[in-house]
C-alpha cells in the first residue's frame, strides 16, 4: 500500500427527516444563498422543507444550474454572491448543483481583475479561500457532497474541466433517501453507473496490496449491482434507496482511493464527449469504460481478474476468457440499467473522433491512466472501439 494522507471532514446527516438538523449546521448570522437546478426541488417540496428549516434566517436563492453546470450561468450567481455579500452557500440538488456551487464559492473570492475560468485552467491550485458551503442532496451519483472536486463546462468554448480544492469541501451534507423517490429512471440509472465507474477508476488499476481499499471497493460495486436494478423497479423502497445513496457517497469521498493507484482516463475521455455532444456524464462513462478496459487489459490484468472473480464470480476459463467475461458483465450491467454502452446507442458514428482528440491535446490530456501511458493514439483506439 502506498503512503497517503486522508482527511474527510464533511459531516453527514443521513436518513429520513435528516433536514431537521439543517439549521444547526449554518451560522445563525449567515447571509445564505441557496442554489438549485431546474426546479424539481420546488415540485417535490424539498426546497420548501429547506426554507422551513431556515425560517428566520437571511436567505436568498439562485436557480437554473444546469446538468454539466456552465461557467456562464454560474458567473451570474457569482455576481449575486459578491453584491449581496453572501457568507454561506447551500446547494440543494445533485452533483451538478454541488459542482456549480463549489465554483461559485471559489470564484466569489477570486480576484475580480482575473477571469475565474483560470480556476479550472490551474485545476484549483490558486484558490486561496472560498465561501463556506453545505448541501442537501437529492441525486446520489457523483459523491460531490463529501469531496473537494468539481467539473465545470464553458459553453462558448466547448470545454469541460475539473478542479480540486480543500477550500470548497462541503462542511456538511444532508442525505435523505426519501428525496430520491421521485427521480426519473434516467437519473437513477445515471447515478448508479456514475458511482460504479468512480469506484473502478480507483480499483481496477494494478495491485499494491491495499486489501482494505479493495474490499471496500468490492462492497460498493456489489451493492450497486444488487440494488441498482431494484432502484428502478421499486422507486420507493427506502432500504434500496438508502444503500444506493450511501454507496455513491462512499465511492468518491477519498476513502477507497487512499494509498492506491487511480486511473480517471475514462472520465477524461468522457468529459470531451459531454462537452462536444451533450451526452450525460454517466452515459459517456458507460461508453468509454468497456472499450478502455479492453484496450488496457494487459496493464490491468491482475485487477481485472480479481474484479471478475470477486464482483461477478467469474472463476472458470483462461485468463483472457475471464477478462472478456468481466468486461462483458460490466457492459451488460450498464445496459440492464438502461444506459447504452456504445456511441451508436446515442446516434453518434465516430466522425467526431478527430475533434475529440484535438480537445484532449488542447487540454494537455496526452498521458492518461494510472501508468500515464494512454497517449492520443491510444485514446483514438478507445474512441474507435466505443463506436
Amino acid at each position: 500500500m502506498n503512503n497517503f494522507t486522508l482527511h474527510t471532514p464533511t459531516r453527514i446527516l443521513f436518513g429520513k427527516g435528516a433536514i431537521a438538523d439543517l439549521r444547526a449546521q449554518i451560522p445563525a448570522d449567515a447571509r445564505v444563498l441557496i442554489t438549485y437546478g431546474g426546479g424539481s426541488v420546488k415540485k417535490t417540496g424539498v426546497l420548501d422543507q429547506v426554507y422551513r428549516a431556515l425560517e428566520g434566517m437571511d436567505v436568498r436563492e439562485f436557480g437554473g444550474i444546469e446538468p454539466n453546470p456552465s461557467y456562464e450561468t454560474l458567473m451570474n450567481a457569482v455576481a449575486i454572491a459578491r453584491a449581496e455579500k453572501i457568507t454561506f452557500l447551500l446547494a440543494v440538488g445533485g452533483g451538478s448543483v454541488l459542482d456549480g456551487t463549489k465554483f461559485i464559492a471559489a470564484a466569489a473570492h477570486y480576484p475580480e481583475s482575473r477571469d475565474p475560468w483560470h480556476i479550472l485552467q490551474t485545476s484549483g491550485s490558486e484558490i486561496q479561500s472560498a465561501i463556506p458551503m453545505g448541501s442537501v442532496l437529492t441525486l446520489p451519483a457523483t459523491g460531490s457532497e463529501s469531496n473537494k472536486g468539481a467539473v465545470i463546462s464553458r459553453r462558448t468554448t466547448g470545454d469541460k474541466q475539473a478542479f480540486h480544492s480543500a477550500h470548497v469541501q462541503p462542511l456538511f451534507a444532508v442525505l435523505d433517501p426519501v428525496y430520491t423517490y421521485t427521480l426519473p429512471p434516467r437519473q437513477v440509472a445515471n447515478g448508479v453507473v456514475d458511482a460504479f465507474v468512480h469506484t473502478v477508476e480507483q480499483y481496477v488499476t494494478y495491485p499494491v496490496d491495499g486489501k482494505i481499499q479493495d474490499r471496500f471497493a468490492e462492497g460498493i460495486l456489489l451493492t450497486l449491482v444488487e440494488e441498482g436494478p431494484k432502484a428502478l423497479q421499486e422507486p420507493e423502497n427506502y432500504t434500496v434507496r438508502a444503500n444506493v445513496m450511501w454507496a455513491a457517497t462512499q465511492a468518491l469521498n477519498g476513502l477507497i482511493g487512499a494509498g492506491v493507484p487511480q486511473d480517471w482516463a475514462t472520465h477524461m475521455l468522457g468529459h470531451e464527449l459531454t462537452a462536444m455532444h451533450g451526452l450525460d456524464h454517466a452515459q459517456t462513462l458507460a461508453v468509454i469504460l468497456p472499450a478502455l478496459w479492453n484496450e488496457k487489459r494487459d496493464a490491468k490484468r491482475e485487477k481485472l481478474l480479481q474484479y471478475g472473480e470477486r464482483v461477478w464470480n467469474i472463476t472458470s476459463g483462461t485468463e483472457e476468457e475471464r477478462i472478456d467475461a468481466a468486461i462483458a458483465a460490466t457492459r451488460n450491467f450498464f445496459e440492464q440499467m438502461g444506459v447504452p454502452t456504445r456511441l451508436s446507442g446515442y446516434g453518434l458514428d465516430g466522425s467526431s473522433i478527430p475533434a475529440l482528440l484535438a480537445k484532449l491535446e488542447e487540454h494537455g490530456l496526452t498521458q492518461l491512466g494510472e501508468h500515464k501511458d494512454i497517449t492520443l493514439e491510444v485514446s483514438r483506439h478507445i474512441y474507435e472501439a466505443a463506436r
